[in-house]
């Protein structure tokens, strides 16, 4: 469904991957400071994944978001440091740039939060079931990765747990599976004494194979190749 946004001076939007924009007008005086976040890079420093999956659901459908001005000095303050870091030569610059990040977010969702609950009290049979799927979600997907798993869980069949679960997100339900299950695994393949085969095991793959698959399919690089990443290039930057 098409929705038409109006931002005036102060105002935050928040894009996610895979909305697009389009149709847009400026004012002759409009100015814009714009943050751009690779995935990999948010997915490595997400530093909360109950309030991450909150507001992925509250800033799909509003994206604009009006400050009062303590909100604004606050998140203006962390978006000028992320700035600041970002033109330093530092051998650490990926971690910090990180753990900037990472106080940002925690900001952005603390200022969010009287929204995000207001908008969970609306619940209904829908929202519950999308609600207590995630639950699951976070209990079990570092080992279990199939629909039909969390769909037994809620007692639904599994084409209605997706349908419940994409009208609630706009995304599939094995997106949020996966993408928590990701989550762990780069956690785990940031400890240099675990194996990969470990990791693997650990994590309930078939074998290193799939698990290998798996991890190319969501992060674009082999599980080696990822951790020889994390070790050969600390000084990547967010890109």
């Amino acid at each position: 469904m098409e929705k038409r946004y109006v931002m005036e001076a102060g105002d935050w939007a928040i894009w996610q991957i895979g909305s697009d924009i389009y149709d847009t007008d400026y004012s002759s005086d409009f100015d814009a400071d714009i943050l751009l976040v690779e995935r990999n890079f948010l997915i490595e420093n997400n530093p909360e994944v109950v309030w991450a999956t909150k507001a992925y659901v509250f800033i799909k459908e509003n994206p604009v978001f009006r400050l009062d001005e303590k909100e604004r000095r606050l998140l203006q303050t962390d978006f000028d440091l992320i700035r600041q870091r970002l033109s330093e030569s530092n051998i650490f610059r990926r971690e910090i740039l990180g753990r900037t990040l990472q106080i940002f977010l925690f900001d952005l969702w603390n200022v969010y939060e009287e929204a995000i609950n207001r908008q969970e009290e609306l619940s209904n049979l829908s929202a519950s079931i999308f609600h207590r799927f995630m639950d699951f979600v976070r209990q079990y997907s570092s080992s279990e990765r199939e629909v039909a798993f969390y769909a037994d869980k809620l007692c639904v069949s599994a084409k209605y747990l997706s349908e419940v679960v994409k009208k609630g997100s706009g995304k599939p339900a094995s997106y949020w599976i996966n993408g928590y299950a990701t989550q762990e695994i780069v956690s785990l393949l940031k400890k240099p004494d675990m194996t990969l085969s470990e990791i693997s095991d650990r994590l309930n793959f078939y074998n290193p194979a799939h698990f290998t698959r798996f991890v190319r399919k969501m992060l674009g690089v082999s599980p080696s190749e990822y951790r020889r990443k994390l070790t050969d290039n600390p000084s990547d930057e967010a890109k």
